[in-house]
């Protein structure tokens, strides 16, 4: 090793040493005067340490740009690293829009309760009573499902219906009427499966209650009062602003630039089609924080709204990609103690996250624009804010070095939904899970092809983790069976019925 390099390694371990001590030493302090029943202050944001550490992550996992908002300490910071396009190499600013996915279901969700909090609608009747044109391919749920349902996942309806139909304003009119064959992937509050479809069905809702379009509903029901000015969902707004550009990738690889800006149609707006700044998007999320009130005291949602939002309506199969439980519109987890809730959003090519615990005042948001390794760079960023700010331990899913020895042969066979194949055989030293396209989607994607190694075995659910390669962050995957005896797995947040 030369002097030089010596030297630059000496440099790298000294910082690391140092940071290292810093975070044990704030750590004791933060233990002892617990245990002393002392009042601890709020810690200062440090924004240069905040920016050095987002700057490394993404250096490290290859992300070509993303901005972060926290909120602490009263305040909303806001950082932002790399570049929004590796085409033009335009820098990322704390002003820049990305596509923040699935995480606009919490807006569709908070738009829906509060109409339903104004008496406009109900929960709980059938969701015919408001769209009377609403049908799936199973008749009987066409007549049962609820907005409730819809809301915490448990409709059963078939969740990724993409449906492209057109610019117009009746985009999702259209959409409702071309669900009617979406079929079942189990019965109406049999279990928990996400459902972007779902979604779509409640922002129509929206629109036939406000005789708007759900677009306008959520300026005037959202954006405007909380004064989101850089929130939007069409490309005509997006344009008056920077833009995030979406890029694809493995763990590993540089990410190249997808071939359109925006790859979902104006029909998926309800379930992923907003577009914010990482500021924006904490704004938000801090309304369910401080009650429903917006900064200034303007109440936005009623704190009724706020707490049915936030309440367990249902327990979740699969304990740690979302939460472990579902509320209406949020996935709500509970570390040390500390109740919180949040969201996951991916578009093609771009990532969002969000976590936010209310008790504590602190929220995090990740908008990052491509790379495979997304997930490990919010994973270690919102590891260490909440425990800076929180004080609470975020945490991990992995195997143990020594898993437990399962009997596997219940588990094999196929699992099919509604356009995907799931094949579980035995693999190196325990499973091995192909995911491919069926029906529709078959021949549209290479099979993907997971390794599983057993995490826990209990006689109502037995929990695998799952990765393709070294590089993947780990996956739940949760065999269980319905009251009816029915065998399902859940991976990805969604439920998949044994087929053979």
């Amino acid at each position: 090793m030369s002097e030089s390099l010596r030297r630059e390694v000496s440099k790298v371990v000294d910082r690391e040493v140092a940071e290292l001590l810093e975070r044990t030493e704030r750590d004791v302090t933060r233990t002892v005067n617990r245990a002393l029943g002392v009042a601890e202050e709020a810690p200062a944001f440090d924004a240069a340490h905040w920016q050095a550490r987002l700057d490394e992550l993404l250096a490290e996992h290859r992300i070509p740009g993303a901005a972060l908002a926290v909120l602490a300490d009263g305040e909303i910071h806001e950082l932002a690293s790399g570049i929004l396009h590796t085409g033009t190499g335009v820098a990322v600013t704390t002003d820049s829009v990305f596509q923040i996915g699935s995480v606009s279901k919490g807006y569709t969700a908070a738009m829906v309760v509060l109409l339903a909090e104004a008496g406009k609608l109900d929960l709980d009747a059938p969701v015919v009573d408001v769209l009377p044109e609403f049908a799936v391919a199973d008749a009987e749920a066409s007549r049962t499902v609820t907005p409730r349902q819809l809301l915490n996942h448990t409709s059963g309806i078939e969740g990724d219906y993409v449906n492209d139909t057109g610019r117009g304003d009746d985009c999702l009119a259209r959409y409702i009427e071309g669900a009617r064959n979406v079929g079942l992937t189990n019965p109406p509050g049999a279990t928990v499966s996400y459902s972007s479809t779902a979604y779509n069905v409640l922002g129509r809702m929206v629109e036939v209650v406000t005789g708007g379009t759900w677009d306008e509903a959520l300026k005037e029901l959202l954006v405007g009062p909380l004064g989101l000015e850089h929130t939007m969902t069409l490309p005509e707004d997006v344009l008056r602003f920077r833009a995030a550009m979406g890029h694809m990738g493995d763990p590993g690889e540089e990410p190249v630039p997808t071939p359109l800006w925006n790859m979902l149609p104006r029909s998926a707006g309800p379930y992923g089609g907003i577009c914010a700044t990482a500021a924006d998007v904490a704004r938000f999320a801090r309304l369910f924080v401080d009650g429903g009130a917006a900064p200034d005291g303007t109440r936005v949602l009623p704190a009724a709204v706020v707490e049915a939002m936030l309440n367990r309506e249902v327990e979740m199969p699969d304990q740690w990609f979302l939460g472990a439980h579902w509320g209406l519109g949020w996935g709500l987890f509970e570390w040390d103690g500390v109740r919180g809730f949040g969201h996951d959003g991916s578009t093609f090519g771009q990532l969002a996250y969000l976590r936010a615990m209310p008790e504590k005042g602190v929220a995090v948001v990740l908008l990052t624009n491509g790379g495979g390794a997304a997930p490990k760079v919010f994973e270690a960023l919102c590891r260490e804010l909440s425990a800076e700010f929180a004080g609470v331990t975020m945490p991990g899913f992995e195997p143990s070095a020594d898993p437990p020895v399962v009997e596997v042969g219940e588990f094999l066979g196929r699992y099919k939904r509604e356009g995907f194949l799931m094949t579980i055989a035995e693999g190196e030293g325990s499973l091995r899970l192909t995911y491919e396209g069926a029906d529709g989607l078959a021949g549209t994607f290479d099979p993907l092809v997971w390794q599983l190694t057993a995490v826990s075995h209990e006689p109502t659910k037995t929990v695998f983790a799952g990765r393709r390669n070294e590089k993947d962050a780990w996956m739940p995957v949760v065999f269980y069976a319905l009251a009816d005896g029915s065998r399902y797995v859940h991976f990805g947040v969604r439920a998949t019925a044994k087929a053979a």
